[in-house]
């Protein structure tokens, strides 16, 4: 039962968005778009330094500064050579470039930033490296490598590069396990091998050490892992309320997810999976001794879900404290209602305006934003809109 949850769920959708639209309707509220900023190269993430000053990394360009009143932006200057600079070329499907930054929580005191990107070594391939700088305007010094998730590979899938501040002051980074067909897993996969670094979520402190509370994975295991039997985790972000961590997971054929992380977790990829593998010939090994962590949520369909953020704004109250989710495939973008660790109702929002949405994201002020996925990107604000009452 507990897995046709989700199918259930769905069926009722139709239904929320009648409910919803009373509720708007007495409310005089709808969301709609408004496009703040445009011409971004694939952005991937925007991290706020004020409500008007922001960094944005645009996943097949630069990490940019923009001033959103006037719109004018500025590319750091700076930023690690090591950059892949293929993008596209190789593959079609290549998902190399820059992911996510963020604003160290003491920026003010310290000028920290962190991004994560796809770093590149000569003649072996690239994979996720997470590195921290000072900014000092338009430009990057000091910096500091604190995850290299190396084996260097020529596989330019998955990469993760999720990140983000716990309530506990610590950085949480996901990483992909990097392969595209289940079939060319090793023995023991890669994402259940405590020696490998791919396919496993990390805890670290700000400087890139490794905290003393962390979970025991054994003297075997890489430094830093704080949850294993990830796929290709990219959202990652914090439930106000409670300080939780929630992350997406993108499967194969579908096997989207939505994971509640919790210490020293397996989420099971690819042995268990809600969805099918990419490879029908592959059949992962027997783990003994191994649990697995099932989904809070996963949908009977592909989505790719990517950077969600929970909504704590004024501008449309009821939606407050829910979890905010975009999608790559189809475009979409979901409204989930949570109470207690359990998802209650989910509303698919823009049914009638698709498009790819790589970010959601929240100002400093609760305003919420989107990142599309497109060679002419775009900064979206989400506002309310009047409507007249419907009773």
């Amino acid at each position: 039962m507990k897995k046709l949850l989700p199918f259930l769920l769905l069926l009722f959708i139709g239904c929320s968005n009648n409910r919803q639209g009373k509720d708007e309707g007495q409310h005089k509220i709808i969301p709609d778009k408004k496009v703040v900023l445009e011409g971004l190269n694939h952005p991937w993430s925007i991290a706020f330094l004020t409500e008007t000053d922001a960094l944005i990394s645009e996943k097949d360009g630069d990490l940019i500064r923009v001033d959103l009143n006037s719109k004018s932006r500025q590319i750091l200057k700076g930023f690690p050579d090591d950059l892949t600079d293929s993008i596209r070329a190789i593959h079609f499907g290549d998902n190399s470039g820059i992911f996510e930054v963020l604003v160290d929580p003491e920026f003010e005191k310290n000028s920290w930033i962190y991004f994560s990107y796809a770093a590149k070594k000569e003649g072996q391939g690239t994979t996720t490296k997470v590195v921290r700088a000072k900014l000092a305007k338009d430009s990057l010094y000091d910096h500091q490598t604190l995850l290299e998730a190396a084996p260097f590979t020529k596989e330019y899938f998955h990469y993760g590069g999720g990140m983000v501040f716990g309530g506990d002051g610590k950085l949480y980074i996901t990483i992909g396990e990097r392969l595209f067909w289940e079939r060319d897993e090793p023995e023991i996969p890669i994402a259940q091998d405590v020696t490998d670094k791919r396919g496993k979520i990390y805890r670290l402190n700000p400087d890139g050490s490794v905290p003393d509370d962390n979970p025991d994975f054994g003297h075997k295991a890489v430094p830093g892992v704080y949850a294993m039997g990830i796929r290709a985790a990219q959202g990652i972000t914090v439930q106000p309320e409670t300080n939780k961590i929630w992350f997406s997971e993108h499967g194969t054929i579908q096997g989207d997810e939505i994971n509640l992380l919790k210490a020293g977790a397996n989420y099971g990829w690819p042995n268990v999976t809600s969805g099918r593998l990419r490879s029908s010939d592959y059949t992962p090994p027997k783990l003994e001794g191994v649990s697995f962590t099932a989904p809070i949520w996963f949908w009977p369909h592909t989505v790719a879900p990517t950077g969600l953020t929970f909504y704590t704004g004024d501008e449309f109250p009821h939606w407050k404290n829910d979890l905010i989710v975009p999608g790559l495939s189809r475009g979409s973008l979901w409204r989930f209602h949570i109470s207690e660790d359990t998802i209650k109702s989910v509303e698919e929002l823009f049914i009638d305006d698709r498009i790819r949405i790589r970010k959601a994201r929240q100002s400093p002020d609760g305003k919420l934003y989107l990142l599309t996925d497109e060679d002419n990107g775009k900064l979206i604000q989400i506002i309310p809109k009047n409507i007249k009452s419907q009773l």
